[in-house]
């Protein structure tokens, strides 16, 4: 299945701003980046303040700007305070506590855990992940779940500032620390990614006992 159609819908929105991917980076203000990207869904009116004016700016603007110019600069920079295998791990250990938070709320806020909501995102996405990623469904059962990205513009913009380590440890890693907050039976299985230099990101969820 390629991702063509427009979604709208206000909740469903606000679950992928929870469960993007790049869920740890939220705290480095890329979440709220995203609802600059395109024509706004708001009547604007004269009490507006400017900051909440239509940015007018490109999903790969948007990222240009919150990783390329922001994000990973920063990160680069506190890497070179510590061996490069302790601050990855560092890392890769502060991102996943991110990102149990983000399931547990997610769980939460739906009210369900069940794998259909956990991936309702691939079946019906939004204009976010419409742009972000190209991706087809390879299974859609009761139990398990997979789909095959081989376009993703975090892995795109990570790669192209020469920080992919960088990029899986807060972007990819935090994956499977987010299916298993979100809920303890759904475990994650993934082989390859598109930030590790592979063809694709072979993304699998399973439901467990």
């Amino acid at each position: 299945m390629s991702v063509q159609k427009t979604v709208s819908d206000s909740t469903r929105r606000e679950f992928l701003l929870s469960a993007a991917p790049a869920g740890a980076m939220a705290c480095l203000g890329c979440e709220r980046l995203w609802s600059l990207i395109g024509p706004s869904t708001r009547q604007t009116s004269q009490a507006e303040h400017k900051f909440d004016a239509d940015a007018q700016m490109s999903f790969r603007e948007v990222y240009d700007f919150a990783y390329g110019g922001g994000a990973i600069p920063l990160l680069k920079s506190l890497g070179e305070e510590a061996p490069a295998g302790e601050y990855l791990d560092r890392l890769q250990r502060a991102s996943a506590r991110v990102a149990d938070r983000q399931g547990r709320a997610m769980a939460a806020s739906l009210r369900d855990n069940s794998l259909a909501a956990f991936t309702s995102w691939a079946k019906e996405p939004d204009r976010l992940w419409e742009h972000v990623l190209t991706f087809e469904i390879v299974e859609d059962a009761e139990s398990a779940f997979e789909v095959k990205v081989t376009e993703c513009l975090w892995a795109q913009t990570f790669r192209e500032s020469d920080a992919a380590d960088i990029g899986y440890a807060s972007v990819c890693h935090p994956d499977f620390a987010l299916c298993q907050a979100f809920n303890p039976k759904i475990r994650m299985e993934r082989t390859t990614t598109l930030m590790q230099g592979h063809d694709c990101c072979n993304h699998r969820w399973v439901v467990e006992g």
